[in-house]
């Protein structure tokens, strides 16, 4: 905030003496005391000249690592100010500004400045960590330097008005991997085989057909076998997962719809999404978010391609709610295919909504469903439609909700 009294403690003291002063000098008529005043006056108007009279010019430039914060996470923040002053500077005090988003303490020391007349423009360099506390993207600044006369009697703060956009991503929890499930349920750790036999080293054998190569032939297994026969590469197949993401403003609160963070359910939503995705991405699943009515939310991400995941996560920093309800729409999404696992992630959930949803299983290996709000027996009737389904609490722990869907879906896999 910018102060409307240029004069410090000190100063004030010395203009409160200088009018007791000519006071006292007028009453009794002793013209030293006037003397005295009218020098306090001068000093203090000097002192006040020092300041508003110099020119400088000032350039704020500022750097995050890593470039983009995360809910719960830090980053370093690096202001650059370039300053270039006519004359010397005595030193003072700087604060950046921090906006609601984000949590720091950033002030500190600004150091004395010397002349700079024939010199190129001088940078004052200084850090401090920020905390990301609400997703979406927030301007960091002003920034607010207080310098002060040499004699301590007046300030002058001034406010650059540069601000830098800082995006908050929505916080990654790590998730236990589906190590127990095999095939399209496990992941390429576990990748699918379409083949014919066994053998090794992705090759088997089968008898030789009209037209196969010559150099194709497996000769060992033609001794074994005392008849022709050829290799044959087995078919690798990358299992698919899908994960939804509900965000219909009904099923948690109009904050949801307005701008990021607002609403804690949607946060917590938001944070399973991405949360999800970076454990089936790196479990070696391709991956689609979709929202309830098959609306894609990113490009489709590979297995293994945690580049893809970091770009979706930072793009979901603004994600916010919609107005329409669509999750009625979600077994039309699904109908006539058979997909890996499909994680489905609402809100407000109650028993109508397990029976409208109940379709989806039939159409996955493994449907987990993680409800933020769940009404009365809404996860028990969607347990009894074939969803491995549990609660996330957002002031909870969602591993925990995960690793109690997932050790459900085990026995569901495995009958």
């Amino acid at each position: 905030m910018r102060r409307l009294w240029p004069l410090t403690a000190r100063g004030t003291g010395a203009a409160v003496l200088a009018v007791a002063c000519f006071v006292v000098a007028n009453e009794v008529g002793i013209v030293e005391l006037m003397y005295f005043g009218l020098l306090l006056v001068a000093v203090l108007a000097a002192s006040i000249l020092s300041l508003y009279l110099t020119r400088r010019s000032d350039t704020v430039t500022r750097s995050l690592s890593p470039d983009v914060a995360a809910v719960g996470r830090e980053s370093l923040v690096t202001v650059r100010v370039g300053v270039r002053t006519a004359l010397p500077t005595a030193p003072g005090t700087w604060r950046d500004t921090i906006p609601r988003g984000l949590a720091a303490q950033a002030r500190g020391v600004f150091p004395a400045l010397g002349s700079g007349l024939r010199g190129a423009e001088r940078v004052v360099q200084f850090s401090y960590v920020v905390t990301g506390e609400r997703r979406g993207i927030h301007p960091l600044g002003p920034l607010q330097v207080t310098t002060s006369d040499p004699f301590g009697l007046a300030r002058r703060t001034t406010v650059f008005g540069e601000r830098t956009p800082v995006t908050v991503a929505p916080a990654v929890t790590d998730l236990p991997a589906l190590s127990d499930f095999a095939g399209e349920a496990g992941g390429t750790l576990h990748t699918t085989n379409n083949q014919l036999g066994q053998g090794a080293d992705n090759l088997i054998a089968r008898p030789y057909a009209p037209g196969d190569s010559m150099r194709r032939i497996h000769w060992r297994a033609t001794a074994h076998r005392d008849e022709l026969m050829v290799r044959q590469e087995e078919q690798e197949s990358t299992p698919e997962a899908t994960v939804v993401i509900d965000r219909g403003v009904l099923r948690f609160s109009p904050e949801a719809m307005q701008a990021p963070g607002a609403d804690a359910g949607f946060e917590a939503a938001v944070s399973a999404c991405v949360s999800v995705v970076t454990r089936l991405v790196h479990d070696g699943y391709a991956v689609e978010v979709i929202d309830s009515d098959g609306t894609p939310l990113a490009e489709r991400i590979d297995g293994g391609d945690m580049s893809e995941v970091e770009g979706l996560v930072n793009s979901f920093a603004g994600l916010t709610a919609r107005r329409d309800d669509h999750l009625g729409k979600l077994p039309r999404v699904f109908a006539g295919m058979m997909t890996g696992p499909v994680v489905l992630i609402v809100g407000r959930f109650d028993p109508a909504d397990a029976d409208t949803v109940a379709p989806v299983v039939h159409h996955s290996t493994l449907p987990l469903l993680l409800a933020v709000a769940p009404v009365g027996d809404a996860l028990e009737r969607a347990a009894d439609r074939g969803w491995h389904a549990a609660a996330v609490d957002p002031d909870g722990d969602l591993a925990v909700a995960w690793s109690s869907a997932a050790q459900r879906g085990i026995s569901h896999v495995l009958r």
